[in-house]
């Protein structure tokens, strides 16, 4: 069964965010880990990097595909998850909680309303499915 939190907001290509304070925690959602199959490799930037809402800020290879990771909002990043360069499984294993990839402060707060809801994006998924 897919997890879908409520406490999350979604992008429309598969990233979840988790706001933590002034910060956000940013990572891939348990469909996209489903649709990659299981994930070999995670590429991400280093910290102090700027981000813009919608940038490619890094790549997840799985034994089927090589796929972008794009950023649900601007800001800078503050920590990488570097326990996936060694364990990048624990992206399928776990992807809202030891799965997470990095850490932002975002620099436009309003963009984080312009992300899916869990209703939102579960809707979204279910007509990604369909065609």
């Amino acid at each position: 069964m897919m997890e879908f939190p409520e406490d999350l907001r979604y992008t429309k290509a598969h990233e979840w965010l988790r706001r933590k304070g002034t910060e956000a925690v940013i990572g891939i959602t348990d469909f996209a880990q489903d649709a990659l199959g299981d994930v070999v490799f995670v590429e991400l930037p280093a910290v102090g990097t700027q981000l813009t809402q919608g940038q490619t800020f890094g790549v997840v290879e799985s034994n089927k595909t090589v796929s972008d990771l794009f950023a649900p909002v601007s800001g800078r990043v503050l920590a990488v998850n570097q326990v996936l360069r060694d364990e990048p499984e624990r992206v399928n294993e776990d992807p809202y909680g030891a799965g997470w990839m990095i850490r932002v402060a975002p620099s436009r707060s309003e963009e984080i309303e312009t992300l899916l809801d869990a209703a939102a994006y579960r809707a979204f998924v279910a007509s990604e499915q369909k065609t």
